[in-house]
């Protein structure tokens, strides 16, 4: 386990399930999302292939799957260790906060990230997918204390997908001292998109929203082909 690694309640599997996806990831940045890479985090991890089989049924697709489990769990554990420092935040402050605690638990597994959104690039928006997304910044919302059940549920939770989705990428190709440049896009993109304690006006189709970060991630696979040739 890493120290990212949130607790896990006792008498399920979760704790084991993070145990394997942690080993796994290393490989990923060489060998992508294979067999092969889940074949050596289960060596690693000391897992046989049963168990590898039992924890995973899905294989390879579904451990990708629980990358993201994982992620929103790690996020929402470095938030609650804020305690009040986190709770006597601005609300923006808070979403903020909550975008980089979820990079930064992401951040030593960089090129995984990167490998995972390539390779839902190459195939039509799922469902799964829109419900990863959602249950992303679904958590984010609640972590920074919004109870909102009207229009106003639907229409955060869309534009903050559109914000996560653009910083993510920036993520990815930042290399700037203690991520510099993530962070001021980020602060960028909460001032254009998110108008707290307003109404807002001018929304896109929460579908566009939703779809951003497999169309962004798409973008920037043509992208480094052009470059590439």
């Amino acid at each position: 386990m890493t120290d990212s690694t949130p607790d896990q309640p006792l008498g399920d599997q979760t704790a084991e399930r993070d145990a394997l996806l942690l080993a796994v990831l290393p490989h990923v940045a060489f060998d992508g999302w294979t067999r092969q890479a889940l074949r050596l985090g289960a060596e690693d991890a000391g897992f046989g292939l049963d168990e590898v089989g039992l924890l995973f049924p899905g294989g390879i697709a579904e451990l990708s799957d629980h990358l993201h489990d994982w992620a929103d769990r790690a996020m929402l554990a470095r938030l609650a260790e804020a305690g009040e420092a986190f709770a006597s935040l601005r609300v923006r402050e808070k979403i903020a906060q909550a975008v980089t605690a979820r990079l930064d638990v992401l951040a030593p597994y960089r090129d995984a990230v990167r490998r995972d959104l390539s390779r839902r690039a190459l195939r039509p928006l799922s469902r799964r997918g829109l419900r990863q997304l959602h249950r992303t910044v679904d958590a984010m919302w609640r972590a920074a204390g919004d109870r909102s059940t009207d229009l106003n549920y639907y229409s955060k939770r869309g534009l903050l997908a559109g914000v996560y989705a653009s910083t993510l990428l920036v993520w990815l190709d930042d290399r700037s001292e203690g991520q510099d440049i993530t962070h001021a896009f980020l602060e960028r993109r909460i001032g254009e998109v998110l108008a707290f304690g307003r109404q807002i006006s001018g929304l896109k189709r929460l579908g566009d929203l939703a779809e951003a970060p497999f169309r962004l991630a798409a973008r920037l696979r043509e992208g480094r082909g052009a470059a590439a040739g």
